[in-house]
């Protein structure tokens, strides 16, 4: 089973790969992108990441999981490179995610995290929205399913190993002059990044 969802990671990847360079098109001028596009076919890091996440969080979580797994390498790729978390992806996220956990038989559980998580980037948006962008309330949603299913522990891990890695990110920019205290960068990928190793562990 651990094998197969390699595998399946690894078809995945090729088409994240895909993803990923039609939505940097829209933020980059085509023979930078075409460059980037050229130079990424070479190394099959995006391949490599996914099949390797799948078989990780299959082996670790169970199966149920991996689909979580392979929409959040998709979307934490596409919001490193192009700072968007687009609709096309998030939203329709929300049913195959159901459909994935209802095995599990944590559902009703996985809503309500879920909805939990979702309600607190939202407040934190609407705090300060310069601060956060709306895609990252709408992945929130994604995250708190996905890891309240296994447990309330894993939900509030993944909310806070979130956090922390985006703040370690921001104090290296700061260390090493490449940012300021106002300079954004992708949050939504260490939200992402931060559920990972929680499914991974709370096993």
């Amino acid at each position: 089973m651990v094998a197969l969802m390699a595998l399946a990671g690894l078809f995945c990847g090729d088409r994240i790969r895909s993803l990923a360079a039609s939505y940097a098109l829209h933020d980059y001028a085509l023979n930078d992108c075409a460059h980037d596009c050229a130079a990424t076919r070479r190394w099959p890091a995006v391949e490599l990441v996914s099949a390797a996440v799948a078989a990780l969080v299959a082996w670790r979580a169970g199966p149920p999981y991996v689909c979580f797994a392979v929409i959040a390498v998709a979307l934490a790729v596409i919001d490193w490179r192009t700072s968007t978390l687009p609709d096309a992806i998030t939203l329709p996220a929300y049913p195959i995610m159901m459909l994935a956990l209802l095995p599990t038989g944590e559902l009703p559980r996985a809503l309500a995290g879920g909805a939990a998580l979702t309600a607190v980037y939202g407040l934190l948006w609407f705090v300060r929205p310069e601060a956060m962008g709306f895609g990252d309330v709408k992945i929130a949603g994604l995250i708190g399913m996905a890891a309240a299913a296994m447990s309330w522990q894993a939900l509030l891990a993944a909310a806070f190993c979130g956090q922390l890695l985006g703040a370690l990110y921001a104090l290296s920019l700061l260390a090493t002059g490449r940012g300021t205290r106002h300079t954004q960068f992708p949050f939504g990928t260490f939200m992402l990044l931060g559920t990972l190793p929680t499914l991974c562990l709370a096993s």
